[in-house]
């Protein structure tokens, strides 16, 4: 450990101080966590990377593309059937409701397709989404989706387990995440943090009360996207994982080339995600950037205008947490808070830059 710290309120409305096992909720970052469990099942031959998604969800085999309407639709077959590997880097033509660009992302919210706490689960969400048409053809171009909640669907499918079920037997247990999960459970609940969205003026409006929130309880949808809380600790030991190569204190997870496969630009014709993308959500330029399986990857690192590594692999949440891994220097990083949204702050850029400047100090 070379640097940690713990500043302000886990709930300000209450005074309560933040603690180093404060819990928050992660979001986003829960996606690699869902990935790491795939490949699991990709190193055992349970599943493939390049097979057809709709091997394991049929009711998918005939999504069109979208061409016109508001529903019903005008669709046009797709160029190719979408594979697993286009779920890991979001290059299956699924979005997001929340991005609210497009008349699919309008059908989403309609649908409440990525509601956690609303009627659907994980098998309901899938029958939801097979009514809908695809965004664009697979592989044709990146945007950010539900695309990992449909790897969370093909863990618990493929596993024959739930989801919560299988990450807790193949990475929580393991690694010794004691305090990662989809819900907060009773003995959490007083170390549970509030969460706040950003409001004009520089002020916070409290978005989630820690002691009414639906994480308190199981939710209806066991989201591979962005349904786990955790704690610092315990997500340095998944990042620490991932920069030892796939294994930590003896707990094997994945073997070192997985890591690196997973750590590759899996982006079509090696291009960046400023080449390929549709996504509105980031605070990143994302030049030099590309996307591999289940994180971003840099492999052009002057291009991104920041202290980092041709191989470093990093994401978010939308509380504006972070992490990334950089394998060149060895050193892995965590960062949580709870501040919606993400784009509040150039929290990523900001932490780089102090994290390697306070390494230079510390190797000087």
């Amino acid at each position: 450990m070379v640097h940690q710290t713990v500043l302000g309120q886990q709930d300000p409305e209450r005074g309560v101080p933040l603690a180093d096992d404060t819990v928050y909720r992660i979001y986003s970052m829960t996606k690699p966590i869902a990935c790491v469990a795939l490949m699991t099942l990709v190193e055992e031959g349970l599943i493939a990377l390049d097979e057809p998604v709709a091997k394991y969800i049929p009711a998918w085999k005939d999504l069109g593309v979208f061409a016109a309407g508001t529903g019903p639709y005008m669709t046009t077959p797709p160029e190719r059937p979408m594979q697993v590997v286009d779920l890991l880097r979001h290059t299956s033509g699924l979005t997001y409701g929340f991005q609210s660009r497009t008349n699919i992302d309008a059908a989403y919210r309609k649908a409440k397709v990525e509601n956690m706490f609303g009627e659907h689960d994980l098998e309901g969400m899938i029958a939801e989404l097979a009514k809908l048409p695809l965004e664009f053809s697979p592989g044709e171009a990146w945007n950010y989706s539900v695309s990992t909640d449909v790897v969370g669907y093909l863990v618990q499918t493929v596993a024959g387990k739930p989801l919560s079920q299988v990450l807790a037997e193949r990475i929580f247990a393991p690694l010794k995440m004691v305090d990662t999960g989809f819900f907060v459970r009773e003995d959490q609940r007083a170390r549970f943090a509030a969460c706040y969205d950003a409001v004009p003026g520089g002020k916070m409006k409290l978005q989630d009360d820690p002691a009414t929130s639906p994480y308190l309880k199981p939710p209806a949808l066991e989201s591979g996207g962005g349904g786990l809380v955790s704690t610092a600790a315990d997500y340095l030991r998944f990042t620490t994982m991932l920069v030892n190569g796939g294994v930590l204190e003896g707990a094997r997870i994945l073997a070192p080339k997985t890591v690196r496969l997973m750590a590759s630009n899996h982006l079509p014709g090696g291009k960046d995600l400023t080449e390929l993308s549709r996504s509105l959500f980031s605070e990143s330029t994302n030049a030099g950037v590309g996307f591999g399986l289940g994180f971003a990857v840099v492999f052009d690192a002057p291009k991104t205008l920041i202290p980092c590594s041709n191989g470093e692999f990093y994401w978010g949440g939308a509380a504006s947490t972070a992490f990334w891994v950089d394998p060149v220097e060895e050193v892995t990083a965590v960062f949580m808070t709870q501040l919606l949204p993400s784009s509040t702050y150039p929290i990523r850029r900001e932490l780089r830059t102090l994290v390697y400047a306070a390494l230079e100090e510390t190797n000087g």
